[in-house]
């Protein structure tokens, strides 16, 4: 935390990008394990289970990146196009935008001299103007970060954190160790993710750090459940 407080960052990740890196983590991590859950219970080969997992980090990782992308640039063209109506209000529209800058600050208490005064400095500056009426009237604030950023941020931490439940499956693929216990193992290794994670979203949504951990649990157990059973069921199928 004093990490955290000092040099604006937790456990190496920039806490303005913080949001980003827990979602595609607990998307990453959810979606991943479900694959495995889902390959074991069909009984599916070690090398078989390491390809689906690959597959859906790569393929579902670049999906929400991409997602994540066009849903910032869509919110920062908004804000730019409503940025730009205001300033052509201010030039076309004066007096209706001064009253509406009185009315604003009327609102929040301010009276006789000192709201005029009040007004008179806002509008004497078009950019100041501008900027207050975009936060004060259509209550938008422009997001500094880039979607390039965000959707590079998300694309990251789904592969970072989506491979933790694939591991222990490499591990025993690569050094040829014993291929029994793999599953609890991922289960182990996931749920410290899905701990670290909930820790993070809390963080992210500022409640308590038990209940965001229980909750993505809660839900990447369900999804583990879900996806063994259907596995099992569809394997029988087709045995």
């Amino acid at each position: 935390m004093a990490e955290a407080h000092d040099t604006g960052k937790l456990l190496g990740v920039n806490k303005e990008f913080l949001p980003e890196f827990v979602y595609g983590g607990i998307d990453g991590s959810i979606t991943t394990f479900a694959v495995v859950a889902g390959a074991t219970g069909a009984n599916l080969d070690i090398p078989v289970v390491i390809i689906l997992g690959f597959a859906n980090l790569i393929a579902d990782g670049f999906s929400m990146s991409v997602g994540n992308f066009f849903s910032t640039k869509a919110s920062l063209d908004s804000y730019d196009k409503n940025k730009n109506i205001e300033y052509w209000e201010i030039e076309n529209k004066r007096e209706t935008e001064i009253e509406e800058i009185r009315q604003i600050y009327r609102n929040k208490g301010f009276k006789g001299e000192l709201l005029e005064q009040v007004v008179e400095v806002i509008t004497s500056d078009k950019d100041v103007w501008v900027e207050t009426m975009m936060k004060e009237e259509l209550e938008m604030t422009k997001d500094r970060k880039s979607p390039y950023q965000t959707a590079g941020m998300t694309f990251f931490s789904f592969l970072l954190i989506g491979f933790i439940p694939l591991a222990a499956y490499v591990y025993a693929l690569v050094f040829e160790t014993s291929k029994q216990n793999l599953f609890i193992y991922a289960c182990v290794l996931t749920g410290l993710a899905f701990c670290i994670i909930g820790v993070l979203k809390s963080m992210v949504n500022q409640k308590n750090a038990i209940r965001g951990i229980a909750e993505t649990l809660f839900l990447g157990g369900i999804a583990a459940v879900l996806a063994y059973f259907a596995g099992a069921v569809l394997e029988n199928l087709f045995r």
